[in-house]
């Protein structure tokens, strides 16, 4: 029995929501790392070292500082984007004239998240930017570009609401976009592809892989998208960063201005730690999703 399009959105709507909590509880202090030594990439000689300086100096909280916002950001993206991949995957079959329960192709589905991730964008933008606000906190007291650190996710909203307005939660929005349209072409794109696979080897549907196959299929599809768009997150962790002390140029601006004075590496910093992480944050998530939302409609088949 398949069920009303409005109970499966909801079910993608659920299942993502899931995946995305546990994306974040397998790979927050990496994330931390990642969007210190994008914004800073002066200050620190490499992710050990950025890792033990952020451990010695706040503990192990430091690594998990921004969690809230990251849970909130990761929770309301992926949960957005699965229920928008849902919708974009019948607006795909439509265009291309197939039947509404034809299966679309690996290409097909890539096409459709690559749409659904401008919707995604909407409700990551503003999370993102506390999130990465809060990351860097201790950097931007010890540069001296603020007097003081402001560690609750509150106050953080509430500067930004003084200083910038409800637009200054929008900040990096372009980037954003600019990331995630590509990026998540090759995230679906490349998961699909080695479920293919995995599939063919085992001589079974993807529905029935086992969790290894979907953690690492979830994995390398991750490792695309990173590879890909890490430039363009760069430019938008700095955007957002920087903005809490000065008006940010643009996009195009600010990614020519980091080519130019800091060289292409610093377009990169923080890319081994993102690596790291990706495998069991995004195996993760697609475990959450695949294993959630298989719970949720096998009760409309029995």
């Amino acid at each position: 029995m398949t069920p009303h399009p409005a109970v499966q959105a909801a079910i993608d709507l659920s299942a993502g929501a899931i995946g995305g909590m546990a994306c974040v509880f397998s790979g927050q202090s990496m994330d931390t790392v990642k969007v210190k030594m994008q914004s800073f990439p002066s200050l620190y000689r490499g992710f050990l070292h950025c890792l033990t300086s952020t451990y010695r100096q706040v503990g192990i909280r430091g690594l998990y500082q921004g969690t809230v916002p990251a849970l909130a950001a990761n929770v309301a993206e992926n949960a957005v984007l699965f229920m928008s991949y849902g919708f974009c995957q019948e607006v795909v079959r439509h265009v291309c004239g197939l039947e509404q329960s034809a299966t679309l192709s690996d290409v097909q589905k890539a096409g459709a998240g690559a749409v659904a991730s401008v919707f995604s964008s909407l409700v990551l933008c503003p999370t993102e930017l506390v999130k990465c606000r809060l990351q860097v906190m201790n950097e931007m007291v010890a540069s001296g570009k603020i007097s003081s650190a402001h560690n609750s996710v509150w106050t953080v909203i509430r500067g930004v609401m003084k200083s910038e307005g409800p637009a200054g939660f929008f900040r990096g929005l372009t980037p954003t976009i600019a990331r995630e349209v590509p990026g998540y072409f090759c995230f679906f794109g490349a998961y699909e592809l080695c479920r293919s696979f995995f599939s063919q080897y085992r001589n079974c549907s993807k529905d029935d892989l086992g969790a290894v196959s979907i953690v690492l299929s979830g994995g390398v599809g991750g490792a695309c998208l990173w590879l890909v768009v890490y430039p363009m997150d760069c430019v938008k962790s700095r955007i957002q960063v920087m903005s809490m002390t000065e008006t940010p140029a643009g996009f195009y601006r600010t990614f020519i201005h980091i080519f130019r004075t800091e060289g292409v590496r610093a377009l990169y910093s923080g890319l081994t730690p993102t690596m790291i992480r990706t495998f069991p944050a995004n195996g993760a998530l697609f475990l959450g999703y695949e294993a959630s939302r298989k719970l949720m409609m096998s009760q409309f088949d029995s």
